[in-house]
């Protein structure tokens, strides 16, 4: 096409105190790529990322795992809410933490989730999980091609102090990202901090602008709509497409947001005068369920415009005692419930929070799916796993742990099928297999063994 000048991958679209990072675009291609579809295999092929979900409690795992390995046909109980996206899904059975073996509660499961080594009991002051956790070695390799190398986000506040129970700080309830193996990650839980970091001033290279302001009664798109209309004159029908689509997922996130931001008028006020009061920027969402939400569309957000590549989500800390009464069929709180003591009705309550863990994750990947990119969709290119650090939660039991990778990691995932993995098979050889469907070829990852067998499809 004479004339024709791509786009650079890194484009913004900007406004006062706003920067937008935008979709992957056939424009963003050369002319030669964008015309021929086997070219977009080579530099025009979107880039894999890589996230890790955590739910606390574990699971129950007679209404998790599918009954036979092979090919996903029917799908167990609490996995039915992945019917539609099961052929992009990776189901992994029987992987264990053997370094979670030692350590009474949760503490020593959860800390160690994506690091596999030994967690240090202590009350607080020398606290380590052995080395760093895996996405935090994924972002010092690829961080640095992102505006943003990793983002950690979860719903909970950080909790210190002693488990006098378990004699381990609550601190290791609160991570399972580490920069080293006593330097915790933290965690973004304020859905308007997240989508202030994700499209919020930058600058030429894209990285986060402390200190800029913007118009407190305008939205971050609407500073950013001129740019966009320019924009759109110049791309082709299907990029018009691509880039309506993408904002009108921005403006629904905003939206939401606009909404927790406003004052409840039936909410009560305390008879203190005004200049007593320091009332937070905003608020909150109340609401669990759309927390969860919210923070999983932004997390969806930053791959789809390449913000970043890793990210870590708490769906609650560990320990979580959080009521989950929202659910059919269910009167009670999480943590309680997890200790069924094999009680027929409090087994039926945990296995169906299990279940709607599960139908958020297969929501996140269907939205995914729907993303096209390139020659596959969002989900083709990226790998998301979802698990917990136990098992039986009224056990603690650090075997046969509740896994799965949602999406087929730049086709590299071998997907749509149960892995039924050798008895006692570190986590870490899922975490390593995931390293190297990204192209991170490291020789091992914490207590790793090697890579699973028949996850990964032969690089072309």
């Amino acid at each position: 096409m004479p004339g024709f000048h791509p786009i650079d991958r890194r484009t913004f679209l900007r406004g006062s105190g706003a920067a937008l990072a935008l979709p992957f675009l056939e424009a963003m291609s050369s002319p030669v790529q964008a015309a021929s579809p086997a070219s977009k295999t080579t530099s025009g092929t979107p880039p894999t990322r890589m996230a890790y979900l955590y739910f606390p409690n574990g699971a129950w795992m007679p209404w998790w795992t599918p009954t036979k390995p092979g090919k996903l046909t029917e799908l167990s109980p609490s996995l039915k809410p992945l019917e539609k996206v099961k052929d992009s899904v990776l189901v992994v059975s029987r992987t264990t933490k053997k370094h979670s073996y030692i350590g009474d509660g949760h503490y020593a499961k959860t800390a160690n989730f994506l690091t596999g080594l030994p967690v240090v009991k202590t009350t607080g002051k020398s606290i380590s999980v052995g080395g760093p956790s895996v996405d935090q070695l994924a972002a010092s390799k690829i961080g640095h091609l992102t505006p943003l190398p990793s983002l950690e986000l979860g719903t909970d506040p950080v909790i210190s102090g002693i488990d006098s129970n378990v004699g381990y700080t609550r601190l290791y309830g609160s991570f399972i990202s580490w920069r080293t193996a006593s330097m915790p990650v933290a965690r973004e839980i304020h859905p308007r901090f997240v989508y202030e970091r994700l499209f919020g001033p930058k600058d030429a290279q894209g990285n986060p602008v402390a200190g800029v302001k913007r118009a407190d009664d305008q939205m971050l798109l609407d500073l950013a709509m001129d740019d966009a209309k320019s924009l759109r004159k110049k791309l082709g029908r299907d990029d018009q497409f691509k880039l309506d689509e993408y904002l009108d997922a921005v403006r629904s996130v905003e939206k939401r947001l606009e909404f927790f931001s406003k004052t409840d008028p039936r909410e009560w006020k305390p008879d203190v005068p005004k200049d007593k009061l320091v009332a937070p920027a905003e608020r909150m969402p109340e609401d669990f369920r759309e927390h969860i939400r919210i923070m999983l569309d932004m997390m969806l957000l930053a791959f789809w415009t390449d913000t970043t590549r890793i990210a870590t989500f708490m769906f609650a800390n560990d320990v979580s005692g959080r009521n989950f009464s929202f659910v059919d069929g269910v009167k009670g709180g999480h943590h309680d419930l997890s200790h069924h003591s094999n009680e027929a009705a409090k087994i039926d309550q945990y296995a169906r929070i299990n279940r709607w863990h599960v139908q958020q994750f297969a929501e996140m990947l269907e939205k995914m799916a729907a993303i096209r990119e390139g020659n596959g969709t969002l989900l083709d290119h990226s790998m998301i796993l979802f698990g917990s650090g136990m098992s039986d939660g009224n056990a603690h039991d650090p075997n046969n742990l509740p896994i799965i990778i949602g999406g087929k990691g730049g086709n590299r995932l071998a997907t749509g099928q149960h892995i039924e993995t050798p008895q006692h098979t570190p986590l870490c050889n899922v975490l390593l297999t995931m390293l190297h469907a990204a192209g991170l070829n490291e020789a091992k990852f914490g207590d790793s063994t090697g890579v699973l067998a028949n996850a990964l499809v032969a690089a072309s």
